[in-house]
């Protein structure tokens, strides 16, 4: 998974963990675009103050999918959605019983791991 997005996915997930100061620091670098000088002037700091609290940031955002496994329950739902949707769009052209059969085990299986 491209960084950014893995970034973005883990933030979404567990960014409500971290305290105000972290989440600023952190949108600020990962998602604003500014650099670790400009937010070191911003917030009193010195630049490598900002780069070691976003190592740190990622790092606990790693250790939280880690033990949760959120993104990774997330991105397996959605691809599972996905082929859902591609089966009953290939039923609605075939009328295959085979793939309601396959859309129901896909419902199930679903269902089960939650």
């Amino acid at each position: 998974m491209e960084k950014i997005v893995e970034q973005t996915l883990l933030y979404d997930f567990y960014g409500e963990l971290l305290n105000e100061h972290q989440k600023n620091i952190y949108e600020d670098v990962v998602f604003n675009d500014l650099s670790l000088s400009e937010v070191a002037d911003e917030y009193g700091i010195s630049r490598q103050g900002v780069f070691d609290l976003i190592k740190r940031v990622n790092k606990s955002l790693s250790d939280y999918e880690n033990k949760l496994h959120l993104v990774d329950k997330f991105l397996s739902t959605k691809s599972r959605v996905h082929d859902i949707l591609k089966l009953s769009d290939e039923y609605i052209n075939d009328q295959d019983i085979n793939k309601i059969q396959s859309i129901q085990k896909i419902a199930r299986d679903i269902i089960d791991n939650f």
